[in-house]
C-alpha cells in the first residue's frame, strides 16, 4: 500500500498504518455503481473497506472480493466481520470464515471482527473462540464490534494471544457523547483504534445548521467537516458508505486538514 496523503490522515490498526477514512458496504443499492466508486477510492489512496457476512447475505463480501480482482489484494486492508450466533465452537468460526473468505476471494482477510457480543455466552468464550482466525492465519487482527466498554474490557482481558485492535461502533457527532466519555478514552489508553460506522448518520448531517456554520469557514461541506471531526480524535477512523464518485471525491476532501481546537469545541457543545 502506498501514502497519498498528509501523516496525520494514518491512523493504526495494529502495526499497519491505514487512512483515517474508509468506506462501508452496507445498505448497496447498485453494485455497479459502488464498483466504479469504490474503484477509484481505492486507486486514490482510501485503502481500508469494510463489509460483514450479514451484508446482504454475502453479497456485499463478493462485491468486496470484485474490487479486489480489480485493483490487486495488496491495495486494500480488508475489514470483515462474523454474526455472533457462530461464536459458541470454534469449527462453526472456522466454517463461517471459510465462507466468508471464499466470498472474498482471499485466503485471508486484513481484520476480522465480532460483529455484536453474542449474550448467550460469556465473553471470554466468544474470544477464545474467534482466536483461532489468527491461529490458522485466517486474519491478521480481531477485534469487535458494538462492544461497549465494560464488554470491551472484558474481550481484552480475555485473549490468550492475540489483541483486540478495533473496536467499530456507531459513532457521529450526533451521538457521540457516550463514546467520547467512556469509550474513547479506554481505546487511546490500551491502543485500540475505535472505528466509526454511520458517521455521516445517512446524510442528515448535510443539513445540520453547526456544521453549516463551521463548514463556510473553512470553504468546507458539512459532510466534510462531520468526518473531520471525528478523525481529528486520537485512534478514530471513520467508515462512510458511498455509492458514487463525486461522494468519493467529497469524503477525501475531509482529509489534508484538521478543524481548529476551538471549531471541535464548539461542535460538542452545539451540534
Amino acid at each position: 500500500m502506498f501514502e497519498l496523503y498528509d501523516p496525520l490522515d494514518y491512523k493504526y490498526i495494529g502495526s499497519d498504518k491505514v487512512l483515517a477514512i474508509g468506506l462501508g458496504t452496507y445498505g448497496i443499492k447498485s453494485y455497479d455503481k459502488a464498483f466504479e466508486a469504490f474503484t477509484y477510492a481505492i486507486t486514490h489512496g482510501l485503502n481500508l473497506i469494510d463489509t460483514a457476512e450479514m451484508y446482504d447475505g454475502g453479497r456485499a463480501e463478493e462485491f468486496v472480493g470484485r474490487l479486489i480482482r480489480e485493483v490487486g489484494r495488496d491495495m486494500v486492508f480488508i475489514t470483515t466481520k462474523m454474526l455472533p450466533d457462530r461464536l459458541d465452537d470454534k469449527e462453526k468460526v472456522l466454517r463461517a470464515a471459510e465462507a466468508s473468505l471464499r466470498r472474498l476471494g482471499v485466503a485471508y482477510v486484513d481484520l476480522f471482527l465480532i460483529h455484536w457480543p453474542n449474550d448467550r455466552i460469556p465473553i471470554q468464550q466468544q474470544i477464545q473462540n474467534f482466536e483461532i482466525l489468527a491461529e490458522r492465519g485466517l486474519t491478521r487482527y480481531i477485534g469487535v464490534s458494538n462492544f461497549d466498554l465494560a464488554q470491551l474490557r472484558i474481550a481484552m482481558e480475555s485473549t490468550k494471544k492475540y489483541e483486540i485492535v478495533v473496536d467499530q461502533v456507531y459513532y457521529s457527532i450526533s451521538n457521540r457523547l457516550y463514546v467520547e466519555k467512556e469509550l474513547l478514552p479506554y481505546c487511546i489508553q490500551n491502543k485500540i483504534t475505535l472505528q466509526a460506522y454511520t458517521p455521516l448518520e445517512r446524510g442528515s448531517v448535510a443539513s445540520n445548521p453547526v456544521l453549516s456554520k463551521i463548514a463556510s469557514k473553512y470553504g468546507k461541506t458539512n459532510i466534510q467537516v462531520a468526518l473531520n471531526y471525528l478523525i481529528s480524535h486520537k485512534n478514530v477512523v471513520a467508515i462512510p458508505k458511498t455509492e458514487r464518485i463525486d461522494h468519493v471525491k467529497e469524503i477525501m476532501g475531509a482529509l489534508g486538514w484538521r478543524l481548529d481546537p476551538s471549531d471541535l469545541e464548539y461542535i460538542k457543545k452545539h451540534a
